[in-house]
């Protein structure tokens, strides 16, 4: 196998994603038969070199695992929280891997956020050029005119430019706060809440409820379930891509439905 770079491997591997790896590799806690590596362009062969990341082996077959939760407010979305607080992975229970975020919800946003072990699958959804669509149902104080809703429609400037065009639905406006159903498929920081922020409603509530076309049906708040084969397959095809290899059926029945949904207690 030709040899690939060490953080694509640790990616593909369901240790971390490739920006983790990267840190890892930065702080000297990843070695390549016995040698640290010491540059962020190393490479290696993952099926013949003994790849490690502090004592643990990097194994390339372990079974790819695909999880979609709805996360409760006041659970972080990373492995680990200096502060101690929540993280999502500690809602799941044992899944039989080791499964990261695929990007990130706000301690304070609830919703759909995916969990996986496969790095390939990892990067195809979240990659900006895929351009994936992922929407929310937002809260904000007062009520959104005809004006806000057209600059949300047509892209709002940030500090970091312009945003590119938003799918806008009304879904309740009063003179206290208005709802909205609001589509987008770039990944900023914290975008929902500084593109409102902008146009002089704070957001007070924040729900991502679809990302592709997976939404959160069947999954009460702070429960999860396995996706499907089928479900994957699609993930991959809507971000362009093709999956290499088909997921283990354990997540699944014979007919394709989950069979794991699993409620953790914790509420928003």
């Amino acid at each position: 196998m030709p040899k690939e770079r060490i953080q694509k491997i640790l990616s593909a591997a369901g240790i971390c994603s490739r920006r983790e790896a990267e840190e890892y590799i930065i702080e000297g806690r990843v070695t390549v038969n016995g040698r640290v590596v010491a540059e962020l362009g190393e490479k290696a062969d993952p099926d013949n070199d003994v790849i490690k990341v502090g004592n643990r082996v990097v194994r390339q077959n372990a079974p790819k695992i695909y999880v979609l939760l709805n996360k409760p407010r006041g659970v972080v979305s990373t492995l680990k929280d200096p502060q101690k607080r929540k993280t999502v992975v500690e809602l799941l229970g044992k899944l039989g891997s080791r499964v990261y975020p695929v990007g990130r919800l706000d301690y304070d946003t609830e919703g759909l956020l995916l969990l996986t072990n496969d790095g390939e699958f990892a990067n195809a959804i979240t990659h900006p050029s895929r351009e994936i669509p992922k929407t929310y149902q937002v809260k904000v104080s007062e009520m959104f005119n005809d004006y806000d809703l057209r600059q949300l429609e047509e892209g709002v400037r940030l500090k970091d430019g312009m945003t590119a065009p938003a799918k806008v639905r009304k879904m309740k406006l009063t003179d206290q706060n208005s709802w909205i159903e609001l589509t987008i498929h770039e990944g900023r920081y914290r975008q929902v809440r500084r593109m409102c922020e902008a146009l002089g409603h704070p957001v007070l509530k924040l729900k991502r409820v679809k990302v592709g076309k997976l939404d959160l049906r069947g999954v009460p708040l702070g429960m999860f379930r396995e996706l499907t084969p089928s479900e994957v397959k699609a993930m991959f095809a809507s971000a362009g891509r093709e999956q290499k290899a088909p997921p283990e059926p354990t997540g699944t029945r014979g007919d394709g439905s989950p069979v794991r949904s699993r409620r953790t207690g914790t509420r928003g």
